[in-house]
Order: structure tokens, then sequence, then C-alpha cells
């Protein structure tokens, strides 16, 4: 495996997003075969494991921190705070909720900090910057953190480049997280410059489109009642079926390449600069192996082209997220 720079650490320059086995797709898998893909991450050179607190409410950072823990002086740790399930209702059932005030941050730190086994977190972002809370305030408090050795280093989740700049000034920011893929292109307005610049590493998650580039989801009315997806526009039944029209000139270009349709699009991201680092994730082995290989697969400049004018933010149909999440993402001059 491969390695690049995330603030102080060398990391594989793919790692491993978490997220999959406990949330957002469905049902989550078993403890067992999360533990088989988080063991068989290790095994294969992976050091960067990617978590959060609202990932299955605490449950995925249970899991990791039961499985890595033996494993702890090998690996770099990242989880998120500032977005979590809170009982705002007091009947027991949690809702997501974005809170950045100080306070909180604080106590969601001791939380994860006991769910995951460990007595300091790698690397912490702000998983969504609550607009109702400056941005200063809410990094000036993981500064604290920093500084009572609870995290070693500060991320930032879903925030433009001008955010960035803002929060990077109040504390140095180790890494900048947001979904980035050939279909997913914003970061291309001004982030990804912004990062090169300040020497911030940029993770790319959803590296394979949620799917869409691995060639395997055909049918969007197949997805389980609770997959995110469903929410999603460019999901929508219409607007998938008109995007399902980019792979068969996408997948003759792997067949050149010599690769699988998942292991172009994670080597597309390589190849996009030596601080971008992809987070794929996944519940199968094989899926596993397969994106982890994306590391050996060469990329020439000519066929670079030919995918970034395939798949753009032009050719692809509907919006990534829904007026909700929109709302809560920071997407001004992103």
């Amino acid at each position: 495996m491969h390695h690049r720079t995330l603030g102080p650490f060398q990391v594989s320059a793919i790692g491993l997003g978490c997220m999959n086995l406990s949330h957002a797709y469905g049902t989550p898998v078993s403890a067992e075969q999360g533990e088989r893909v988080l063991l068989s991450a290790l095994d294969a050179g992976v050091t960067l494991f990617d978590t959060a607190t609202l990932y299955g409410f605490g449950a995925n950072e249970m899991l990791v921190g039961r499985v890595l823990k033996p494993h702890r002086q090998k690996i770099t740790l990242g989880s998120k705070c500032g977005m979590q399930g809170v009982d705002v209702n007091g009947d027991g059932k949690l809702v997501r909720v974005i809170d950045g005030r100080p306070a909180s941050l604080r106590k969601t730190c001791e939380d994860s900090l006991r769910r995951l086994q460990t007595d300091v977190i790698d690397l912490y972002y702000l998983h969504r910057w609550d607009k109702t809370v400056p941005v200063e305030e809410s990094v000036g408090a993981l500064g604290e953190l920093v500084r009572k050795g609870y995290i070693r280093s500060i991320g930032l989740s879903e925030v433009s480049a001008a955010t960035l700049r803002r929060a990077h000034a109040e504390h140095p920011i180790a890494a900048l997280q947001t979904e980035y893929s050939l279909w997913t292109r914003n970061p291309e307005i001004a982030v990804l410059d912004a990062c090169k610049e300040l020497g911030v590493a940029f993770v790319a998650f959803s590296p394979v489109a949620r799917g869409f580039l691995c060639n395997t989801l055909t049918e969007v009315t197949t997805l389980d009642p609770k997959d995110i997806r469903r929410a999603m526009p460019r999901f929508a039944p219409d607007n998938y079926a008109a995007n399902l029209q980019l792979l068969p000139a996408y997948l003759q270009v792997a067949q050149d390449v010599g690769c699988t349709p998942a292991q172009l699009a994670i080597a597309w991201l390589l190849h996009r600069g030596e601080h971008i680092i992809p987070i794929p994730g996944t519940t199968s082995l094989s899926h596993l192996t397969e994106d982890l290989e994306a590391v050996n697969v060469t990329i020439d400049a000519a066929t670079m082209d030919r995918l970034d004018a395939l798949i753009n933010q032009k050719t692809v149909v509907g919006s990534r997220y829904n007026a909700q999440s929109n709302s809560e993402v920071d997407t001004e001059n992103f």
C-alpha cells in the first residue's frame, strides 16, 4: 500500500470509510461481518479508518473501537463530532441534530473516546458546520481538545474554501472531507486548491459515487426503504435512468485501462492530486480487495481527459442532496 500525508500522519493512500457497516444503506451488517471487513482492511495495509458519532448513533464507533483496539498503534483513527443522535422529544427515539456549540463538542468527544476505547483520537472532524455558531468558536473548542490531549488533529467536513480559511486561521486544519468523484465535482470549484495551498489533506468520501461507478446498481427501485439514496435526487428513477446512459462509455474506458469500474473511479481520484485520499466504504470482502487494488492502476493524461469529459457536473442529472440536506452543508464558493 502506498502512503500519503495527512497532517502529522503518513496514512495509506486509500483509507476505509466505516459508515456502511452500521449506517445509511439499509440494514447494518452483522458484528461478525463488520469485524471481518475491518480486519481484512488492516491486513491489506489500510491504516486510515474513518467513523463518526452519527453512524448508527454510536454503534459504528463501538464496532471500530472494539475490533481495532488491539491494533491501535498501527492505525490513524478518525471520527467526527457536531452531528449526532439526540433524544429531542424525550421518547427514547434519537433524532439527527447538528450542534457545534463548544460544550456539546467536548461532551461528544468524551463519549467517542469511550466508545472507541482509546485515550486519544488522531483526527477529529467537525462533521457539519453549525451555522448558528461561528466556525471559529467550534474550531477553537476542538483546539482546546488538542491542547488537552483528547485529539491529535482537527478536520472539517462539507465546508467551503472560505470557511476552511477562517477555521485554519483559528487552528491548523489537518484534513477536509467531502464527497468527491467523477460525478460529484463541487470540490473542484475552490476547495481542492485551498487545501493544496494550506497543506490540508483532502479526504474523498463516496469515491465510487455511492455505487453508481461500480456498475452494480442498475435498478434503484430495489433499494432498501431506509437507504439514504432514496432521498437523493440523482437516484430518483427518472434521473438515474438518464445517468445510466453514461455507463457504457465509462465501462469501455475501464476495459481499455485494464481494471474494474470501481478501481477506475478510485484511481482517477488518486491521480487528481497527491493530497487526495479516497475512503471507499463497503460491506463486502471481495469489494474491499477490489477497491484497494486501485492503488496499482495507472491512468495516463489522455485517459484522465477522456473521463473528465464523460462524467462531470454537466452530464450528470440531478443534484447530490435534496433541499434539506443542501441547506445543512456549506456550499457557498465550495
